[in-house]
């Protein structure tokens, strides 16, 4: 297969973004992204603009139509969301078989999640997020489980020999152990209600300006429980994540409740994440983008790692849910 990315030159950019009616001026910056293409794309006139290039093949329109529903949904509702440009009447657009978004530009630095204020705001934004997320379904977008995230990511890397040999009964024996506590943790859940999602809720998808957060890149949004948008707030020691969450659950109790059920939860879904994106860089690797990027995958010391690594969830798995600090 030729590279997804293959045809897509600095001046396809420019002709895509000109096709929406704009006029740009010849300047672009290629900006952090490997899921996708984005560029931000200066105009001869007012300010640039955010160009979003989907990759081939990972979502149908339906899906992306869903993302840019449910971001305009929250922009709609003032939540500082950074949603698509409605260029005649779509937010989703086609040039040289590429399907591409236009967004503003909301620049912003990183959020200090070591402040418990930004944690306190950051709760009551993400509250607000699922307040939304909660009033419908998504229909075409997927549901965070254990199958797609655990058990498929899994055999993919080892159906497509990217674990060496001495390493795959290892492999296989640990991350079946992992999968099988994460199943019981869901059981200990009991009936967690799955909502709309960020889905990725990280530092990098978050911005900070003057006014406060807005979250950007909506591309993994999926149904889940919310605690998925929660847990990446967290770092640190058991102790330290129990500070955390308990000031990002008092921020986040002002908008909307949460079953505290869910917060079995965490050290699954943090292991679910470890897996699928050890399958995700394998899925991804005939991408160039891929190996220049990320050398240490595919390695003897990576694999070694990983299973090192999904040992020590093993453990956190059985240990009681983190605890609210009152």
């Amino acid at each position: 297969m030729s590279p997804p990315y293959e045809k897509l030159t600095p001046d396809c950019v420019l002709d895509a973004v000109e096709s929406c009616g704009f006029r740009c001026d010849g300047r672009l910056l290629a900006l952090n992204s490997f899921e996708n293409r984005v560029y931000m794309v200066y105009l001869e006139e007012g300010a640039p603009l955010v160009s979003k290039f989907y990759r081939p093949g990972r979502w149908s329109d339906e899906a992306i139509l869903e993302e840019h529903r449910f971001a305009c949904e929250l922009d709609e509702r003032e939540i500082p969301v950074v949603a698509p440009l409605v260029v005649g009447g779509r937010t989703l657009n086609e040039h040289a078989g590429f399907r591409f978004a236009l967004f503003p530009r909301r620049p912003g630095r990183s959020p200090e999640l070591e402040n418990e204020e930004t944690l306190a705001w950051l709760g009551r934004f993400i509250a607000r997020i699922h307040a939304v997320g909660a009033l419908t379904r998504f229909e075409h977008r997927p549901r965070l489980d254990v199958e797609s995230f655990g058990y498929e990511p899994s055999r993919f890397v080892l159906d497509n020999d990217f674990v060496p040999s001495d390493l795959r009964e290892t492999y296989r024996s640990v991350v079946d152990d992992v999968l099988g506590r994460i199943v019981a943790c869901y059981q200990r859940a009991g009936r967690v209600a799955d909502i709309r999602l960020h889905g990725d809720c990280h530092a990098g998808n978050i911005l900070w300006s003057e006014e406060g957060p807005h979250f950007v890149d909506l591309d993994d949004a999926r149904s889940g429980p919310a605690v998925q948008d929660l847990w990446m707030c967290l770092s640190g020691e058991r102790s330290a994540m129990e500070r955390q969450l308990s000031v990002l659950m008092k921020g986040y109790r002002e908008f909307r409740d949460i079953d505290t059920a869910e917060l079995v939860l965490v050290e699954a879904l943090r292991s679910l994440r470890m897996v699928h994106y050890a399958g995700w860089l394998a899925r991804r690797w005939s991408d160039p983008a891929f190996p220049v990027s990320f050398p240490f995958f595919n390695t003897q010391r990576y694999w070694q790692d990983h299973i090192l690594a999904l040992r020590e969830q093993a453990a956190l798995l059985d240990e009681p849910p983190l605890e609210l600090i009152m």
